[in-house]
């Protein structure tokens, strides 16, 4: 255990803990870090554009959790039931998950661009696209739904592929069982399937949930936290402050925050998500 160890201590721990000290000072990298106590938290209090990354942030923990558990459970019920072209369909969908979400991030940011990609094929049919990056009306904007999508889209292949793996190794005499007992598959899915994969239905939300608190490079390249701000999450607001203002205490300070963030959720998963154990 010592290689981990050590690699977890220098790599992780004590950075975090360097990232909590910071958090308490006024700290640009230049000068020495100067002690200011709870002014940083003070000020995450007054930032507008903290509440908008935050309200952003939340969303997409909410979507993330629900569409990747809903889409995720849903394929790997599909693909686990078929025979012919399961490999092929399996890594079609797995297949986004392993490309670069920086790439990815770009690519799409092209097929939602005002002039090309799907507005100019809607242009063909006499159609008129909305402004899908830069439409800054309602509660949650329209941005804002595009760039949740298509981190569905990248993401939902690693929770499918999680639930298959817990969905195999669910002995078959279970199924025939049920199937003798007059159960039908939707039945068999409900009562098998579904409290067997309870402890990877924890894991995978934990997973999701942390994924789209730290989400960062898609929605940077893709919008860059605008049009004014609205796009905002932790993530990029933490990247703003800390290396496009040099504000490394306050950069910290949201560091914190998110850290917390991470494992409230974390525990309030594990709290909610009952899991038992199974003898399979």
């Amino acid at each position: 255990m010592a290689p981990a160890l050590l690699l977890f201590t220098f790599i992780l721990f004590i950075p975090i803990c360097q990232s909590v000290y910071y958090s308490f000072c006024d700290y640009n990298a230049l000068t020495p870090a100067k002690w200011v106590g709870f002014k940083n938290y003070s000020n995450l209090m007054q930032d507008k554009t903290l509440k908008i990354a935050l309200k952003n942030s939340l969303f997409f923990l909410i979507y993330s959790c629900v569409t990747q558990l809903i889409m995720g459970l849903f394929l790997a019920a599909l693909l686990t039931n078929i025979q012919k072209g399961r490999n092929l369909f399996k890594n079609i969908i797995y297949l986004p998950c392993v490309l670069s979400s920086a790439a990815l991030g770009l690519l799409w940011m092209f097929i939602f661009s005002p002039k090309l990609g799907i507005n100019q094929l809607l242009q063909k049919f006499g159609l008129e696209g909305p402004l899908w990056l830069m439409d800054t009306k309602g509660f949650i904007i329209l941005p804002m739904w595009v760039i949740a999508f298509v981190a569905l889209w990248q993401y939902v292949g690693q929770s499918m592929m999680l639930y298959m793996a817990q969905i195999s190794g669910i002995s078959n005499s279970l199924y025939e069982a049920s199937y003798i007992d007059g159960c039908n598959k939707v039945k068999s899915f409900r009562y098998i399937t579904l409290p067997l994969i309870r402890p990877m239905v924890a894991t995978a939300m934990s997973l999701n949930a942390i994924g789209s608190l730290k989400f960062f490079d898609m929605i940077f390249n893709m919008t860059e936290g605008g049009p004014n701000h609205k796009t905002e999450v932790l993530a990029t607001h933490l990247y703003q402050q800390g290396f496009k203002y040099f504000k490394y205490g306050y950069a910290s300070a949201i560091g914190v925050l998110l850290l917390i963030l991470c494992l409230a959720v974390t525990l309030f998963i594990n709290k909610v998500v009952k899991t038992e154990a199974y003898e399979m």
